[in-house]
């Protein structure tokens, strides 16, 4: 096939954007308050009432599993002791999973379950999980004893693509209440998303945090920024005793120059190229396949380079609106942008997923 010569100018593509991407939004979109967020109960239980399509007999921590439920429900095994289990077809051993949301739960609620075969079974289908209890993530006093959270039970619902996952809708009854502390010593701490952290952004935010309520409490330092990543916020003597009204009107402050980071995310299964910040590009030529891409003030058949102090770098969009325009697949599109990544050329985050 003839090869394609395709040349881009440097002036041609930084009609696309004319600067960085600023935006204005609030401190809720982009951080959270420590303390505030998804927790898992787990725990190991059986899967009852199955057609033939469990585990089986051979499998001895299914049959452990039984006899030990069997035990519990008073009804202990007799002389032989697992040879009295037969079973075993009908019973799948099975973890439990369940997410406890970031607001918490109090005791009595009811939260959705997962369970997932851990043995040789063939098939939840039909199952209901046996009684089980589920246990959380906090460590105790004594490590050998565990605090239960609740007790999961109820009807599987198998997944159609997987047979040997399934979900318990309000399988899970909450017996203990779940909080999520924000407050510690008077101080919470803000969490920057991290697709956005950065030394400049934390900082920032602390500025605003400060400036906003100075004039109220008297006082400038409210905010500090720890890292990257978190800031420290005292919480003012006025609002001690109203912590929610505080955390409020703090996450609904308003960030008026938000400058998104140069990112460029690849999902190569599905082809989807997601462009963030001012992503630009140096001059370059990428052989690809029956294409010569060339970037920079050039002409037909040679590269001509360009002083970038005379002329704005060319910008990663243009590049791709271009190739689009001449039906480049989507396929060959990553691998020129991975080339330009690898070369040093591409400036910005390539993030592949």
């Amino acid at each position: 096939m003839k090869r394609l010569l395709f040349c881009l100018s440097v002036a041609a593509l930084s009609l696309a954007l004319a600067g960085p991407t600023l935006a204005q939004t609030r401190l809720r979109n982009i951080c959270r308050v420590k303390g505030q967020e998804e927790n898992q109960l787990v725990g190991l239980g059986l899967v009852v009432g199955l057609r033939g399509t469990g585990d089986g007999s051979d499998y001895l921590p299914t049959i452990r599993s039984l006899a030990r439920a069997l035990e519990l429900m008073g009804s202990p095994l007799g002389k032989k002791g697992l040879e009295e289990i037969t079973a075993g077809k009908n019973v799948a051993l099975v973890m439990v999973t369940a997410t406890v949301p970031k607001q918490g739960a109090r005791q009595g609620d009811r939260l959705n379950c997962t369970v997932s075969s851990i043995g040789s079974a063939k098939s939840l289908a039909g199952g209901r999980l046996f009684l089980t209890p589920m246990l959380g993530p906090r460590p105790q006093a004594d490590p050998k004893q565990k605090r239960v959270y609740g007790f999961a039970q109820g009807p599987v619902q198998v997944d159609p693509q997987n047979p040997t996952t399934g979900r318990i809708y309000r399988g899970l009854q909450l017996e203990a209440d779940f909080f999520h502390p924000f407050i510690k010593d008077g101080k919470l701490t803000l969490v920057i998303d991290p697709h956005r952290a950065g030394f400049e952004l934390a900082q920032e935010i602390a500025s605003t945090i400060n400036n906003h309520f100075s004039y109220e409490v008297r006082r400038s330092d409210l905010a500090r920024a720890v890292n990257a990543s978190n800031i420290e916020v005292e919480i003012p003597a006025i609002y001690r005793r109203e912590p929610v009204q505080f955390v409020a009107m703090l996450m609904g402050l308003p960030l008026d120059q938000v400058q998104t980071e140069a990112r460029v995310v690849i999902n190569q299964r599905s082809g989807s190229i997601v462009i963030s910040g001012d992503v630009q590009i140096s001059p370059a030529v990428i052989t690809h396949r029956n294409i010569v891409v060339e970037t920079g003030n050039g002409q037909a058949g040679r590269f001509v380079a360009v002083d970038s102090s005379e002329n704005p770098p060319a910008r990663l969009q243009s590049l791709l609106q271009a190739l689009n325009a001449i039906k480049v697949p989507p396929e060959d599109t990553i691998e020129i942008i991975k080339a330009l990544h690898r070369n040093g050329s591409l400036h910005g985050w390539l993030v592949i997923e």
